[in-house]
């Protein structure tokens, strides 16, 4: 249900409550926030612990809705931390994706289902085309459930202008289709054709799986090998059973949760090598191969309890 206050749903007093407790309460979705702002699960964190600095630097006594005053601080931050990120980005070598996470998230199956399409890559991507306080407004409304007033008064302006900014976020995406979701068996079936395709040879199912303009997009960050352009349609095909046959069918394979979708994590030893996720259209098909190779971006990789 949408919090239809301005400042969020009742709290209870904070004079009983530490900042510590009141903080750790509230860090699963401040984190899933500043990621979603800023597609780094590393600078996300930085985002979050810099707002925990500043709580702990406040009287919790004045502090009358302590959540509000958090979400404020940390979506703030996050979109300083984004334009800056921006403006990195220009020197970014190769195609930038987000940061992969492995996310724990404790909700009923359909609020569950409902959060994690937000935290695709494909999602995220589909955030580039917005300025960081479209983000910032278009998430906290649309994916966090706050009322116009409560987005308003976390990004510092007026509700009328707040509305705008939501609805002009929402002209600018435009294409509900990046956050359908096959079901996790459908999802299974697809990686083991996936599977099936490159370390046995056998591509046939895989290409019966693939949408006619299929694309494969690759981060390398410039540290490692990997294919610099965008493929697409049938060149993917030859990609993967020709490039990635001979390289990765040494590493230890395991389906797991990435970025809120079944996908597939590549080992070396006890060293990650590689993320692969999808994304789908209506039809189940795949329309997007997404492989994360930056290690930079997979040091951290682990389960993580974001909202």
């Amino acid at each position: 249900m949408r919090d239809g206050s301005s400042h969020g749903s009742p709290e209870p007093a904070v004079e009983s409550r530490s900042h510590i407790g009141v903080f750790e309460q509230a860090h699963p979705r401040l984190l899933g926030l500043a990621y979603r702002i800023l597609g780094s699960r590393a600078e996300a964190e930085d985002a979050v612990q810099d707002t925990f600095l500043r709580w702990q630097a406040v009287d919790i006594r004045n502090i009358e809705f302590p959540g509000a005053w958090l979400t404020t601080a940390c979506t703030r931050r996050a979109i300083d931390m984004l334009r800056a990120s921006y403006r990195s980005r220009v020197d970014y070598v190769g195609n930038w994706l987000p940061e992969p996470v492995q996310p724990m998230i404790d909700n009923e199956a359909e609020a569950q289902m409902e959060l994690s399409s937000s935290l695709s890559t494909a999602f995220l991507l589909m955030l580039e085309r917005l300025s960081p306080k479209e983000r910032a407004a278009y998430l906290l409304y649309e994916i966090f459930e706050m009322s116009y007033a409560s987005v308003a008064a976390s990004l510092d302006m007026n509700e009328p202008a707040c509305r705008k900014l939501v609805s002009r976020a929402k002209a600018r995406i435009g294409d509900s289709q990046v956050r359908y979701q096959p079901s996790e068996e459908r999802q299974e079936e697809l990686l083991a054709a996936f599977e099936d395709a490159i370390r046995n040879g056998r591509p046939g199912s895989l290409v019966a799986m693939l949408a006619s303009d299929v694309r494969l997009t690759a981060d390398g960050g410039g540290k490692v090998a990997t294919v610099m352009e965008v493929l697409e349609g049938d060149a993917v095909m030859a990609f993967l059973t020709g490039r990635l046959s001979q390289w990765w069918t040494a590493y230890d394979w395991t389906f797991t949760d990435i970025s809120g979708l079944r996908g597939l994590v590549l080992r070396e030893g006890k060293q990650v090598v590689a993320t692969v996720s999808f994304a789908y259209d209506t039809q189940d098909r795949i329309t997007d191969i997404f492989i994360m190779r930056n290690p930079d971006k997979l040091k951290g990789l682990g389960e993580v309890r974001i909202h």
